[in-house]
This record gives structure tokens, sequence and C-alpha cells, in this order.
């Protein structure tokens, strides 16, 4: 498996949506001051600190979703 190629099961709704979640990825990470392996291989990353991107992306996720659902019904 190539660099930028999930190993992951889980399949997008939204396949469109690969790259914006990968860039929020990085973003996430960065914000957190966790490096991100460059050859796209977490197995020598520490659980804790990918459970900590994880989570921080769920939660930015769900603040998106809240903010369009809040504009939806607003009107």
């Amino acid at each position: 498996m190539g660099a930028g190629q999930s190993r992951s099961s889980n399949a997008l709704v939204v396949p469109q949506a690969s790259q914006a979640l990968d860039q929020l990825k990085y973003e996430v990470a960065q914000e957190l001051g966790i490096q991100i392996p460059q050859d796209g291989y977490y197995g020598f990353m520490a659980t804790r600190d990918t459970g900590a991107i994880g989570g921080h992306i769920t939660r930015r996720l769900v603040q998106i979703a809240e903010q369009q659902l809040a504009g939806k019904f607003s009107r």
C-alpha cells in the first residue's frame, strides 16, 4: 500500500470528501503538535496520538454539521 492509501475498511459515504477529510486530518494534527508520518504508515505512532487526532476530527465534523443544520432551519 502506497502513501496516502488507507488500510481502513471504513468506506466514505461521500467519496468526494476524501481530500477534504485528509486535509482536516493534517490541520488537526498540526494544531495538536503531532507529526503525521510522510509514508502514511501509522503503525509506529502512539495510539494516544492517533486517537487524539480522530477525536478532534469528530468534534470538528459535528460542529460543522451543527452549523449547517442551524443555518438550514433558521430561515
